[in-house]
Parts: C-alpha cells; sequence; structure tokens
C-alpha cells in the first residue's frame, strides 16, 4: 500500500503491540525474581543471567516501542525470542510448549519485519532522521 501516514500507524500500531508482551515480562521477572531466577536455572539457564534478560526484555520493549534504534533492537530481540523457545518450549509432547514455541517463532518473524522495514516516521528513528 503506498499512503505513508497508513504505513506508519502500522508500523506504530505493530511496535505497540510487540513491545507490550517484553515489558510486561520484563517487569513480571523483576517481581519474581527468585521464582524466575529457579526457572531458567531448571531449564540448564544459569541464574546469574536474568538482569541480562530483564535489561533486554524492559530496554529491548521500550527502544522498539519508542521507535529508537529500531533495527539493531528488532533482530537482538528476535534472536533473544528465538533462544527462549529452544530453551523453553522444546517439550512438544505438550501442546501448550509447542503453541509457544511456535508464538516465539511468529514473534521473531515480526522483529525481523521491523529489521526490514525499520520502525516508521512515527519514531524517534524517524525523527532523528528528519532532524
Amino acid at each position: 500500500m503506498n499512503n505513508p501516514s497508513l504505513n506508519n500507524a502500522a508500523l506504530l500500531a505493530a511496535r505497540i503491540l510487540m513491545c507490550v508482551l517484553f515489558v510486561v515480562a520484563g517487569y513480571g521477572k523483576i517481581t519474581g525474581y527468585a521464582h524466575t531466577q529457579a526457572y531458567m536455572q531448571s531449564a540448564g539457564v544459569p541464574g546469574p543471567l536474568l538482569p541480562l534478560v530483564i535489561a533486554t526484555e524492559l530496554g529491548g520493549g521500550l527502544a522498539i516501542l519508542l521507535g529508537f534504534q529500531t533495527r539493531i533492537v528488532a533482530v537482538l530481540l528476535a534472536g533473544f525470542t528465538v533462544l527462549s523457545a529452544l530453551f523453553f518450549h522444546t517439550n512438544f509432547a505438550d501442546q501448550n510448549q509447542m503453541i509457544n514455541f511456535m508464538k516465539n517463532l511468529a514473534i521473531a518473524g515480526g522483529f525481523l519485519s521491523l529489521f526490514v522495514s525499520g520502525a516508521g516516521a512515527w519514531s524517534l528513528d524517524g525523527a532523528l532522521r528528519r532532524g
């Protein structure tokens, strides 16, 4: 579609919809720190990585929301999401885990789309390009 306003609105909506999950999850890991750390360790992920996970989810989610360094952050979050699927959702005998695995792959695909398109004009990236 060749309507810049509609395209920018759609990119903003995509950024909002994608970042909500990460911001909420990052905050939840702060409020449930010990439980999250134990869960990570049960999956073979070192617990001391939890601050990095929280920073990735919160910081990356907010960066996507604001449209700041969108292409870089989108690639990083795509990789993070695929790794999360591989570490935590590979019990395909459990249908919920298989659905979560596929959901993570779909989210990674959305981030790769943002990598290709950028954040659009209604973003900090767009403002920096104009200014």
